[in-house]
């Protein structure tokens, strides 16, 4: 365990057992989630993820942070090179422009090879909970400078990273840390469900997807309702839309992620059954007036007539109106989102890489113009 400052004290699997978690929900939360991620690794639980996790608190909030060196194979939530690159070459596929496509590959392929020499995923990101979205804490825009200046002094020539930040969501985040020398660096374009702001046609939309469960025979079922039985199923289901549909880059959970979260309720998952049969699953947590889902997926082979995807967004929408609640619908199917309801918005990450290698740092220059400039224009050109 070492310390800096007094505000900022870090923990690693040898000193969880001296964290004094606090006794909030979200305290509980964080160490219900953390601590196995800290004591077993992450690898367990996330197939296509290894990385050193470990936990700052600030002020006694505890906030995790992942420790990577190279490790270009792994998932994007943990590996920029795979978010900026490997990732990215997967979706030009969306842009149906053979020569757009194949340009921006070799532009892909060229900046790859330069990014690896700068050593790229030499980086550690905070408040990294290894999803696909990383809610924020009830942090201050101050508290994660501090925590900058203790990571600047632990861990030099190190990037330092902040993911999953939007004007809407984070906008004094954004701007204290710009302020403090960060790059705001574009990751992805994301879609936002207000509460209560829908218009007439989404709301109609959403009750005609959520029509379908009685009108092909399924009945969602509640977190109680899902057993230990169901954990390969739920396996199954996220790894054939997110995976085997999507990309082999997304987190690749493991049963043992998955009856963490059924044992621990580190994710609130429902379920759409037929016949006894779990054919589509979500998992979602919530924090600060926000919700998402990281979990989602459903049996791809059933026709797609039956609307399995349009029933299982209905049911998150309703239980985000429920809630009261911001739904983060993360990226993707970009018009379905729109049309019910959903804004689209600006993800970035705020990247401090002074004290790197010129290199690293002319590389993350390099993408931020890039993104801002190409990436993100043709994002929402498409409405992706």
């Amino acid at each position: 365990m070492e310390a800096v400052k007094s505000r900022v004290i870090q923990y690693d699997s040898d000193s969880v057992a001296l964290l004094d978690w606090p006794d909030t929900e979200y305290g509980q939360y964080a160490r219900e989630y953390l601590t196995p991620l800290m004591e077993r690794g992450a690898q367990p639980f996330i197939a296509n993820v290894s990385t050193t996790v470990k936990v700052l608190t600030v002020d006694g909030l505890p906030v995790p942070i992942t420790v990577n060196e190279k490790d270009y194979n792994n998932s994007y939530v943990c590996s920029p090179y795979t978010h900026y690159v490997s990732y990215a070459r997967e979706e030009l596929a969306l842009l149906n422009n053979r020569m757009l496509e194949g340009l921006l590959s070799f532009m892909l392929t060229g900046i790859g090879r330069v990014l690896r020499q700068a050593r790229f995923n030499r980086v550690i990101q905070v408040n990294n909970w290894l999803l696909s979205t990383n809610l924020y804490p009830a942090l201050s825009a101050e508290q994660l400078t501090e925590i900058l200046d203790y990571l600047r002094h632990i861990y030099p020539g190190y990037t330092l990273m902040y993911r999953s930040l939007s004007r809407e969501t984070s906008g004094e985040f954004i701007d204290r840390l710009q302020a403090y020398g960060c790059k705001l660096v574009p990751s992805r374009q994301i879609y936002l469900l207000q509460p209560d702001t829908s218009g007439s046609k989404a709301r109609w939309l959403v009750k005609r997807d959520r029509s379908l469960l009685a009108k092909h025979g399924y009945t969602e079922v509640s977190p109680e309702e899902i057993t230990p039985e169901d954990i390969p199923r739920i396996v199954e289901l996220y790894r054939l839309l997110y995976i085997d549909k999507y990309s082999a880059h997304n987190p690749q959970f493991t049963e043992a992620f998955i009856a963490l979260a059924l044992e621990r309720r580190t994710l609130k998952v429902h379920g759409l059954r037929r016949e006894g049969r779990l054919d589509a699953v979500l998992g979602f947590y919530e924090r600060e007036g926000a919700m998402t889902a990281p979990l989602f997926g459903y049996d791809t082979g059933l026709p797609q007539s039956l609307g399995l995807y349009r029933m299982l967004s209905a049911v998150l929408i309703g239980l985000a109106g429920s809630r009261e609640l911001l739904l983060h619908e993360s990226s993707g199917v970009g018009q379905f989102k729109r049309n019910r309801g959903a804004a689209g918005a600006t993800e970035y990450s705020a990247v401090y890489d002074r004290g790197t290698s010129l290199l690293n740092r002319c590389g993350w220059s390099l993408l931020e113009l890039l993104l801002r400039r190409i990436g993100m224009p043709l994002i929402q050109k498409l409405k992706l």
